[in-house]
């Protein structure tokens, strides 16, 4: 049976992704920071699958967290396929980078970029004898050109390193059957990044140029897609699932 770990795998984005997971039969080993009674709900929902399931506690900004969630996974379920780094703090204030403080620039960096390499480390050598494994990573529109986001300086500059490391492991270790892929994905807000495609598709979204909210089921499509065993030749590339807006520049 294959298995994922999901960082920030029980709301949000992360959530829709772990119930694709679950439907493929695969088990799942899923983070969430500090909202327990909506991690515990995944149980309720997925009674069924709950011996597929794992939740683990967890700031992907603390290196001994991130051991303790990989040696669980190891220890319960004896092999990691997919790591699907949905976690990654983000600043909602829209502020420049001169007011950007110390402890913000470092939880950014900490969190989005860090965060990656030290998974990388604790899970690349268990993909690497079983000669398979999927990595997952989240940028942002336009994050493969190093663009500039005007007011998410921090933010940007993390993803924007990791789309480097995202196609530098890429390279390296396709000779153990092992790829790495960026998601980016577009103005998913609200419930939306719980919902489905078929819920988006009742809804008129004007700012959208496909004509509808993104949802998470977009995201968990796609990334169901990557971590396909016949995905092999998809490996080093960023995938933009936007519908067609364009998210740096809509504020400006």
């Amino acid at each position: 049976m294959r298995h994922a770990i999901i960082t920030a795998g029980t709301k949000g984005l992360g959530r829709k992704v772990t119930e694709h997971m679950l439907a493929r039969g695969y088990s799942v080993t899923v983070t969430y920071f500090n909202d327990e009674p909506k991690a515990q709900t995944l149980l309720n929902d997925f009674a069924s699958a709950r011996e597929r399931i794992q939740l683990v506690k967890a700031d992907v900004t603390v290196e001994q967290d991130l051991e303790r969630v990989v040696q669980q996974a190891v220890d319960r379920y004896g092999r990691i396929d997919f790591l699907i780094n949905n976690a990654g703090p983000y600043i909602f204030e829209r502020k420049k980078l001169m007011d950007y403080t110390k402890d913000e620039w470092n939880q950014m960096i900490r969190g989005n970029l860090d965060a990656v390499f030290y998974l990388l480390k604790l899970t690349v050598p268990h993909m690497r004898r079983q000669q398979f494994g999927r990595i997952i990573n989240y940028g942002f529109q336009g994050a493969h050109a190093a663009s500039g986001w005007i007011y998410r300086s921090a933010f940007a500059a993390a993803k924007v390193g990791l789309v480097s490391l995202t196609k530098t492991i890429a390279y390296e270790e396709a000779e153990y059957g092992i790829t790495s892929n960026m998601i980016c994905p577009g103005n998913i807000v609200g419930e939306w990044k719980e919902s489905s495609i078929d819920q988006s598709r009742s809804t008129a979204d004007q700012e959208t140029p496909i004509g509808r909210p993104g949802t998470g089921e977009d995201i968990a499509r796609t990334i169901d897609f990557l971590c396909d065993e016949r995905s092999d030749m998809i490996t080093g590339t960023v995938y933009e699932v936007t519908g067609g807006l364009d998210v740096i520049h809509r504020h400006r």
